[in-house]
């Protein structure tokens, strides 16, 4: 009986909604995983050169000597690229950017700021983004192009001089570069936390539903 009455609900209330496209699932674990050899490995180049006064313990860094780092770096990094493109392309191509993150105000996005520190912030609709969450991912796309452009100036200093000076010198952009990457280690740390605090966002990135 229990299981019949789940057929005829499920009957009435039709499948479930799709909430993240295959594409997007897709390119989505492509980019962390792209992500995370990148940072790693940039950990173990900067240790080669540090830009203050620590370093990363040798237990989370990639690629075990400075070659190494580089080598994991490089071959993250046109995963990244590649992948990335394409997400950008296809996210402007079908327009789910513009309904997804668009429109972004401060208004909105003190008063659900306001209620996410209140725990009263919902999540009941998956589909459809806070205004903190528009901002954090429209931010994010923002510093992903950054750190690509920066480390492309770090990498090429010479035969991408025009880049390189636009981000005031090599040595500026070292610093820009680091910059962009403690951000995406926030952003990876927030979004980690919120799909704990609502695992049906995990899962609907997982099976799309």
């Amino acid at each position: 009986m229990a299981t019949l009455a789940a057929t005829e609900d499920h009957a009435i209330k039709g499948p479930a909604k799709a909430i993240q496209p295959t594409w997007v699932r897709v390119m989505h674990w492509i980019n962390a995983v792209a992500i995370i050899l990148m940072i790693t490995s940039g950990w173990q180049i900067y240790n080669a050169s540090p830009l203050f006064g620590f370093t990363f313990s040798r237990s989370i860094t990639l690629g075990g000597w400075l070659a190494g780092g580089l080598l994991w770096h490089f071959a993250a990094m046109w995963l990244l690229m590649i992948n990335g493109l394409a997400y950008l392309v296809t996210g402007f191509a079908t327009r789910r950017f513009r309904k997804k993150l668009l429109p972004i105000s401060p208004k909105g996005v003190l008063a659900d700021l306001k209620a996410a520190l209140t725990f009263r912030l919902g999540h009941d609709d998956l589909s459809t983004y806070n205004h903190v969450q528009r901002l954090l991912y429209a931010g994010i796309i923002v510093v992903g192009i950054v750190i690509v452009l920066s480390g492309l100036s770090i990498w090429k200093p010479v035969q991408l001089q025009y880049l390189t000076a636009l981000f005031g010198g090599y040595d500026v952009a070292r610093y820009v570069h680091f910059v962009c990457m403690s951000l995406i280690c926030l952003f990876l740390i927030v979004h980690v936390v919120l799909a704990i605090l609502v695992p049906k966002s995990l899962r609907a990135m997982i099976i799309g539903r």
